[in-house]
């Protein structure tokens, strides 16, 4: 019986291992990027979250964020928190931190309002601005 639960035991380890290599590898080949912004007078933290077929990418300030078109700002404007989203100024869809601070900002929430972001303008612009 002992011998049993000993190779039963080995068996579920060599599994293990294994299913922990491949989810480790998965994540290696669809791993978050994150890259300095330069704004005007500071930095911000950008994202890039690969998500299947689409990315999820924003842009972090000091103060707030400006996000593809996946993200809830007014969500985030119960926690206080200045948010705006862009649309792609080029292309069907917001794929890399380029792209963010080249689209047009189509949403913001009354915290980034109240630091001027305004529709029409440039995720670079808003991001200025927060």
């Amino acid at each position: 019986m002992s011998s049993r639960k000993s190779f039963i035991g080995t068996d579920c380890n060599i599994y293990k291992k294994a299913m922990i290599s491949l989810a480790t590898k998965d994540r290696e080949d669809e791993s978050m990027d994150h890259e300095i912004v330069e704004l005007a007078g500071k930095q911000a933290r950008g994202y890039v979250i690969p998500l299947g077929p689409a990315n999820l990418v924003v842009v972090v300030t000091d103060v707030g964020l400006v996000g593809c078109g996946a993200f809830d700002v007014m969500a985030l404007s119960s926690f206080g928190y200045p948010a705006a989203r862009v649309r792609p100024s080029k292309g069907s869809s917001i794929a890399s931190i380029e792209d963010l601070l080249e689209g047009i900002i189509k949403e913001a929430n009354p915290g980034a309002e109240k630091r001027g972001v305004r529709m029409g303008m440039s995720g670079r612009q808003a991001l200025d601005l927060l």
